[in-house]
């Protein structure tokens, strides 16, 4: 327990020390900008305008795909919503730690409960940028996780089935679920849409800004602005503050320990939601200021990095940790933990574009335009 308790400790001091000393940085380097780019006119009588600056018209252009994007979006504020709840159901003890069964039918009706969390979010993004075909946003928010993970224990199941393993669900469980789904997340998530489709929303970009009809072209810039490398790097430092945690998880949930510390995951959720939004607006900050106006997606996707960093950790302990063999094993440890990683995907890049979304708009809220 000690040294659990230093190893959790020096991986978040770590981690905050790190974010600290980039936010430092970062707030510098934009207290020098607005104050440069708050002056109308330059010593030649010119308008000074360089940098993200630049990007004025362009910058709150609705990105491509809206009804997929705002889905997504809605998608991970849901979850968000499930693991919070599901955090504090912990901290105040009301998971019995050796009955996991509790755990799992808390999550599967939170989730439902709260699908028209997901519904509002996404129309009300969806709303806000523009978009129209609101059947097909509705679609997607209902079955964009899902889905997946419908596909992900129907192979399972049916790979318990063929090897007879009680771990396979019974016919009337899975009608129950389905029933569920129907019966209630379904018509939740359709609700919520209609809530945020005639409900006023206010504009995401500030009132003295106006959106070109035109995009502005996007000058050619080094390998590492792309999205590839910028999504690396955004994945790998909230997933050193986690790393640590993750092997108890495992061992509690594919092995025979048992997790009873929710206050110290709780801690170090916190943390890894905190490093995400610092250095996905870090990125979204850089990427403004090489004159790229797609931060929408970009500041997504690199939000949802830590979910391919997690899967790819589940490599490592299946076959260093782990005493997992045979297609029943197998299928069950990288199925399920494909959906888990995609719902971090969804969650944490929500949480990266919302972060973005905020900095982006106190940013060019703070200079003026004529």
């Amino acid at each position: 327990m000690e040294i659990h308790w230093f190893s959790i400790v020096n991986s978040c001091v770590t981690v905050l020390l790190l974010t600290a000393f980039l936010s430092t940085i970062l707030m510098r380097t934009l207290r020098k900008d607005i104050s440069l780019f708050s002056k109308e006119q330059d010593l030649d009588g010119a308008e000074d305008e360089r940098g993200w600056k630049y990007l004025h018209a362009d910058v709150f252009r609705p990105p491509p795909n809206k009804a997929l994007f705002s889905s997504v979006v809605g998608t991970g504020t849901q979850i968000l919503t499930v693991v919070v709840s599901i955090f504090l159901l912990a901290l105040v003890g009301f998971f019995y730690p050796y009955d996991r069964g509790t755990l799992l039918a808390a999550g599967v009706f939170i989730y439902a409960l709260t699908a028209g969390i997901a519904g509002f979010s996404s129309g009300r993004l969806y709303k806000q940028i523009g978009g129209e075909n609101w059947v097909r946003n509705v679609l997607l928010t209902t079955v964009l996780f899902c889905g997946p993970l419908f596909v992900v224990f129907a192979v399972c199941n049916t790979v318990a089935i063929a090897y007879r393993s009680t771990a396979a669900l019974p016919f009337g469980t899975i009608c129950i679920m389905i029933i569920l789904w129907a019966l209630v997340t379904f018509p939740l998530t359709v609700l919520g849409a209609i809530v945020a489709k005639n409900r006023p929303a206010p504009l995401l970009a500030p009132a003295h800004h106006r959106t070109a009809r035109y995009p502005r072209a996007i000058p050619p810039g080094p390998w590492y602005r792309s999205a590839a490398p910028q999504m690396l790097i955004a994945g790998f430092l909230p997933f050193t503050a986690i790393y640590i945690e993750l092997f108890y998880i495992f061992s509690s949930v594919w092995g025979h320990k048992v997790y009873t510390i929710y206050s110290v995951l709780s801690v170090v959720f916190a943390i890894l939601l905190i490093v995400t939004a610092f250095i996905t607006v870090s990125l979204t900050y850089f990427q403004l200021t090489s004159e790229d106006h797609r931060w929408w997606w970009r500041s997504l996707l690199c939000g949802g990095a830590t979910g391919p960093f997690v899967f790819a950790y589940c490599f490592y302990y299946y076959r260093v940790h782990s005493e997992m063999s045979g297609l029943l094993q197998t299928s069950f440890f990288f199925g399920y933990m494909a959906a888990v990683c995609y719902a971090f995907f969804l969650m944490l890049g929500m949480v990266g574009f919302r972060a973005s979304l905020t900095f982006v708009r106190s940013i060019y809220a703070a200079i003026k335009r004529d």
